[in-house]
């Protein structure tokens, strides 16, 4: 059972993404974004009857001990940042929402 993808679906979420797409890439991912939906459909209509709920998958517990340690030096940090500012410890980065 097919849950299809539309290109116009693949058309708005690389909108959102902000991804320019050529026709070939959203016939392609519309296609394999159909494929994740089926395989959820699967995973959904499997039957559990008879499993606990796990609240946690994890047997086994990988704790260590906090151990200071000296931090990396700022200037050497900031050596190699674009507009870096050494007093302040501080670096620009592209601006990355609106």
């Amino acid at each position: 059972m097919a849950a299809g993808f539309s290109r116009a679906q693949v058309d708005a979420v690389a909108a959102l993404a902000n991804l320019d797409l050529t026709d070939d890439e959203v016939a392609l991912f519309a296609i394999q974004l159909g494929n994740i939906l089926d395989y959820a459909v699967q995973v959904q209509n499997i039957d559990t009857t008879g499993v606990p709920p796990t609240a946690s998958v994890v047997t086994a517990v990988a704790e260590r001990d906090d151990v200071v340690m000296p931090s990396l030096d700022r200037a050497a940090a900031l050596a190699n940042a674009p507009d870096g500012h050494p007093d302040a410890g501080l670096f620009k980065v592209p601006r990355v929402i609106g």
